[in-house]
């Protein structure tokens, strides 16, 4: 937690309260249910918590927006996003229904308003919002077949452009060769801890 409270200073007691209560949640249900990984618990806030909210460095939603969290697993993006954005709508999607069970369970612990969550395959959406986010699920080619059209337009909906971001790891030049729009934000700039080296937030603006 000291480091949530470290990047993000201005958070509210009741923010506080939700990000402490993370970690006894998801050690409660990963032991049922394996959604995160088991290696390393200790780095829980820093690996999962901390960055989901890197998006938040490049892009703070305004209240209303609405965001799509596509291939969400135990809820990473989306709930240290919907906890941090407390007036934003968040759509947490996932093709696997044990996993939308825990971020229901989850949710509901935490007395999320503002989360709601649904097993479909993103592709079968047919709903429009103004972000979509989401966390390593496949490689950007084929995570943009999934996404055709599910981008609303015209509406300003955060501190950047409605579009995608996603947080991604590694060398990225050839995977983003189709998309040389898209900006590449290095999360060693927010963060320094050494994890996030090598970790980044793709921004494709629509």
């Amino acid at each position: 937690m000291d480091l949530i409270h470290r990047y993000f200073p201005q958070l509210t007691e009741k923010q506080k309260e939700q990000f402490a209560a993370l970690e006894g949640l998801y050690a409660e249900w990963n032991a049922q249910i394996n959604v995160i990984s088991r290696k390393e618990p200790e780095h829980f806030y820093e690996r999962h918590v901390l960055h989901s909210l890197a998006i938040a460095k490049v892009c703070r939603f305004n209240p209303g927006a609405e965001v799509l969290d596509i291939g969400t697993g135990g809820g990473f993006p989306g709930i240290p996003l919907a906890i941090l954005f407390p007036d934003a709508q968040f759509h947490l999607v996932d093709s696997i229904g044990k996993k939308i069970k825990v971020v229901e369970e989850v949710v509901q612990a935490l007395g999320l308003k503002n989360v709601s969550a649904e097993q479909i395959r993103a592709e079968k959406l047919n709903r429009s919002f103004d972000f979509i986010v989401s966390r390593a699920v496949t490689q950007m080619p084929r995570f943009m077949s999934w996404t055709r059209n599910r981008i609303r337009r015209g509406r300003e909906a955060g501190s950047v452009a409605n579009g995608i971001l996603y947080l991604k790891g590694g060398d990225l030049k050839e995977e983003l060769a189709d998309f040389p729009k898209a900006k590449i934000y290095a999360l060693a700039k927010f963060f320094e801890e050494d994890f996030f080296e090598t970790k980044k937030v793709v921004y494709l603006k629509f």
